[in-house]
């Protein structure tokens, strides 16, 4: 079967997903496509355009919702849908925010025209847009981080062990009142929630 670009980046991406970003090589991608390395520089220039490619890749799987709807269903199933593909390639979101990759791509572009078209029917002007574009972006982002991210469970028992004995009624009456909350909300509610509260905050 012919080698094209989008097999070489799908094959990347799968090895980003099970090694990370450092288990990305051209050595290791070749040997997962069953080619000479060389042939891969047939279909990507670099190590950066692979990279960038893969990133382009995961904007594109974003499904985006019916134009005619109003725009705030719209906003919101932008928002929940770009959370779900980019949350299943954490390593790549990783990549975007520490400006490693960049999502450069006729197919990735169009997702930021449907949010940027949400908020300015939503009667923002152009520098609302996109601060509001950035700051769900933003949200996106730090909702998969923060999932990806835990603290391991080796970690984790101290931790709540350290904010028991530290947190009291007298000294932090607030932060003791919510712990228990705190401790029971886990990503996906967050960011449900965030964004619940975003698209309220602009209607």
């Amino acid at each position: 079967m012919a080698l094209t670009r989008e097999k070489v980046l799908d094959a990347a991406l799968r090895l980003v997903g099970e090694n990370g970003l450092t288990g990305l090589s051209m050595r290791k991608l070749a040997a997962e496509l069953g080619v000479e390395a060389m042939s891969l520089y047939n279909h990507v220039a670099n190590k950066q355009d692979l990279l960038d490619g893969i990133a382009a890749r995961v904007f594109e799987q974003v499904e985006l919702p019916d134009p005619g709807l109003p725009w705030d269903e719209r906003l919101r199933a932008l928002g929940l849908n770009a959370f779900e593909t980019l949350n299943r390639h954490p390593a790549v979101v990783r990549a975007l925010t520490a400006e490693q990759a960049n999502p450069l791509s006729e197919g990735a572009v169009r997702l930021m025209d449907a949010i940027l078209g949400a908020l300015l029917d939503a009667g923002l002007d152009d520098h609302h847009a996109a601060r509001g574009y950035r700051s769900l972006i933003g949200m996106v982002f730090g909702a998969v981080l923060v999932g990806a991210g835990g603290l391991a469970a080796e970690r984790a028992e101290p931790a709540v062990e350290w904010f028991r004995r530290t947190v009291t009624p007298q000294r932090h009456p607030n932060l003791h009142r919510v712990m228990p909350a705190l401790a029971g909300i886990d990503c996906v509610q967050d960011f449900r929630y965030q964004l619940d509260l975003f698209v309220r905050g602009l209607r």
